[in-house]
């Protein structure tokens, strides 16, 4: 059977992509922040999963306001990267799992959650910043991501947006889903987004550092807590953008230890960097234990 080993939980910041792409890692600036992600780098080589699950929300390139899917399932055999108004990055395109995701559709379906199912869209730097920060630099035309990727577009865009307890228990369905699979796969659940920024407004450039790590140690040692967390705390400790953070419990939803007497999954790697373009950055790696 499927199983999932372990998940990943990053920001994913359109500027770090575009201080990738424009080669300015090592910049001042920036070495910090992408020094961060060395150990997870040689980690995801050594540790080189069959499949990615991977969580992150649409920045109005896919979806609009015309259509607004609370939870949508990319179950495509490959996604193009998006133009978000300045071309796609170069960054290789994202090739898909459509048995395995077809499979988490049905099962999670059948277990009361309404999905948006997507054939066929494009995937912007929620999804591709994470993989280039996980993977290093890829050139488009010789290189690829080290293996299939499912798209999993959460809105916390615009309101109403699922609450922390919904994307928990979404995260356990689909670990229910990936284990009834009848093949032997190992995947990693990604949860990508926040941590605290606002983009606008009299609080713009806001950054809550002491909020930001009580999340990741509540994260690590009670996730069914922290998914009781109201929206509001949210916008009010981690800004309007800090929402996004609910995605990350779609992937502390479906490691082993919830709902099961397994102990807590193993903390791999934590990281926390203040600023990239006026964002607080989070970055961790748990592995469910044998």
């Amino acid at each position: 059977m499927a199983h999932i080993s372990a998940s990943v939980y990053t920001s994913h910041v359109p500027a770090i992509g575009a201080a990738m792409d424009l080669s300015k890692t090592r910049e001042p600036y920036w070495q910090p922040l992408f020094a961060g992600y060395d150990f997870s780098r040689q980690w995801l080589k050594e540790n080189r999963p069959d499949v990615i699950l991977l969580v992150y929300n649409d920045h109005a390139t896919a979806f609009s306001l015309d259509m607004i899917p609370t939870f949508a399932l990319g179950t495509a055999a490959e996604y193009q990267v998006a133009d978000e108004g300045w071309g796609p990055r170069p960054v290789p395109k994202v090739i898909g799992h459509p048995e395995l995701a077809s499979h988490i559709a049905q099962s999670v379906i059948q277990q009361d959650f309404d999905l948006t199912i997507i054939n066929k869209m494009d995937v912007d730097h929620g999804l591709t910043v994470p993989l280039s920060l996980m993977c290093g630099e890829k050139d488009p035309v010789k290189d690829a991501w080290p293996c299939p990727v499912i798209p999993l577009a959460v809105n916390v865009v615009q309101y109403p947006v699922p609450s922390g307890q919904r994307c928990l228990n979404l995260g356990r369905a689909i670990r229910k889903a990936i284990e009834s699979y009848d093949e032997n796969l190992n995947v990693q659940i990604w949860g990508t987004g926040g941590m605290s920024h606002q983009l606008q407004g009299a609080r713009a450039g806001l950054i809550n550092k002491e909020w930001d790590n009580r999340f990741l140690d509540l994260l690590i040692e009670n996730p069914v807590g922290l998914s009781e967390i109201p929206h509001i705390e949210y916008v009010r400790e981690a800004g309007s953008e800090g929402i996004e953070l609910v995605m990350w419990l779609i992937a502390r939803g479906a490691m082993a230890d919830v709902d099961c007497a397994k102990p807590l999954p193993k903390v791999l790697h934590r990281f926390y960097h203040v600023p990239a373009s006026n964002t607080a950055v989070g970055h961790l790696i748990l592995q469910n234990q044998a």
